[in-house]
C-alpha cells in the first residue's frame, strides 16, 4: 500500500511539472506572438533610426540624381549643337558631310549576334530579304550619284586640279605626321601656340611634291622663321605653303601639277629638327590640310591619320 501511494504521488509531481513547463512555453510563444505584432504595428506606423536614416539618404540621392539629369540633359544640347555648328562649317568649307566617327565606330556585333540567334529561320529570312532590298536601293542611289560626279568632274576637270587633294610627301604608312592643325606647344617658347599647318618629321633632302596644279607665287629665303618657303597659288582661292625646306627645284613663275617634285625637306628657319611644315589657304583662311588629302586616303585611313594627328602636342617650327 505504501509502495502505491509513492508511486501514485510520483506521477502526481511529473503530471505537475508537466503542467508548469507547458504553461511556461504557452506563455513564452504568446508573449513572443505579441513582441511580434508589436514591432510589426511599430514598424508600419514608425521608422527606426536606420530606416530614418536611409529614407534621408535616399532622398538625397533622388535630389542629386535629378539635378544631375537636368545638368545632363543640359549638356547634352550644348554638344549637341555645337556638333551641328561643326557639322555647317564642314560642309561650307569642304562642300561635303565630315565623317561620323561615332557612328562608325559604334557596331555592337555581340547584341546583333545575340538578337540574331534568337529568331526563327523564317524570321532571319525575312530579315535578310529586308537587307538585301534595302542594300540594292543604296547600289543603285550609290551609282547614280557616282555617275552625277563623273559628269561634274568630266565638266569641271580644271577646277579639281586645282584643288589640293594629296599629302606633300610619301607618307604610306601614314606615320611621318607628328604635328596637326590647331593649339600646339611651341618647341622653343614652351607654350600653347597657334599651328596654322601639319608637320611631317622625314629625314632632310627628302621629296616635296605639289598638292595640285598651280603656279610658284613666292619663294622666300632662308633667313625667315619659316626657312626657304615655297608658296604656290592654284587658282580658285587655294594656296598652299611648304616651309622649312633645303632646296627649291622651281622659281618665281613656274607652272607646276600635281605631283611634281618642287623642292626638298630641310631644316631651315626656326625649326627644332628636320621637317616639313605644310599649309592649305582657302580665300586667305587657312584650313586644316588633313581634309585636303581625300585623293590617297580611303575613309578607314582619314580614320587614321586624324587619331594620329590628335595624338600630338608639339609642333616643330
Amino acid at each position: 500500500m505504501t509502495r502505491r501511494n509513492k508511486r501514485s504521488e510520483r506521477d502526481e509531481r511529473t503530471h505537475r511539472i508537466h503542467q508548469k513547463i507547458g504553461r511556461i512555453v504557452v506563455r513564452f510563444f504568446v508573449w513572443l506572438g505579441i513582441a511580434v505584432l508589436y514591432y510589426i504595428g511599430f514598424s508600419f506606423f514608425f521608422d527606426t533610426p536606420v530606416e530614418h536614416r536611409m529614407k534621408q539618404s535616399m532622398a538625397q540621392l533622388r535630389t542629386e540624381y535629378d539635378r544631375l539629369s537636368a545638368r545632363y540633359d543640359t549638356l547634352m544640347a550644348v554638344l549637341e549643337n555645337v556638333s551641328e555648328r561643326d557639322r555647317n562649317l564642314f560642309r561650307t568649307l569642304f562642300e561635303s558631310d565630315p565623317y561620323d566617327f561615332s557612328t562608325l565606330l559604334e557596331s555592337d556585333s555581340w547584341q546583333t549576334r545575340e538578337r540574331l540567334m534568337g529568331l526563327t529561320n523564317r524570321e532571319l529570312g525575312e530579315e535578310f530579304s529586308d537587307k538585301m532590298r534595302r542594300f540594292e536601293e543604296r547600289v543603285e542611289a550609290l551609282h547614280r550619284t557616282y555617275t552625277q560626279l563623273q559628269e561634274r568632274i568630266g565638266g569641271s576637270s580644271e577646277l579639281t586640279d586645282c584643288i589640293p587633294s594629296i599629302q606633300p610627301v610619301v607618307n604610306n604608312e601614314l606615320t611621318l605626321l607628328t604635328a596637326s592643325f590647331g593649339l600646339r606647344i611651341h618647341p622653343f617658347y614652351r607654350s600653347l601656340t597657334p599651328h596654322r599647318g601639319v608637320d611631317y618629321t622625314v629625314p632632310e633632302g627628302s621629296r616635296v611634291f605639289a598638292t595640285a596644279d598651280g603656279v610658284v607665287k613666292e619663294i622666300t629665303s632662308k633667313n625667315t622663321t619659316s626657312g626657304l618657303t615655297v608658296v604656290l597659288s592654284h587658282g580658285n582661292g587655294y594656296e598652299t605653303t611648304y616651309s622649312h625646306l633645303s632646296k627649291a627645284n622651281v622659281k618665281k613663275g613656274d607652272r607646276v601639277h600635281r605631283g611634281d617634285i618642287i623642292a626638298l625637306t630641310g631644316n631651315t628657319g626656326l625649326s627644332l629638327s628636320p621637317h616639313l611644315h605644310y599649309e592649305v589657304r582657302h580665300d586667305g583662311l587657312r584650313v586644316d590640310p588633313i581634309h585636303y588629302f581625300f585623293m590617297e586616303l580611303s575613309p578607314k585611313d582619314y580614320q587614321r591619320i586624324m587619331r594620329i594627328a590628335q595624338s600630338g602636342m608639339q609642333s616643330f617650327d
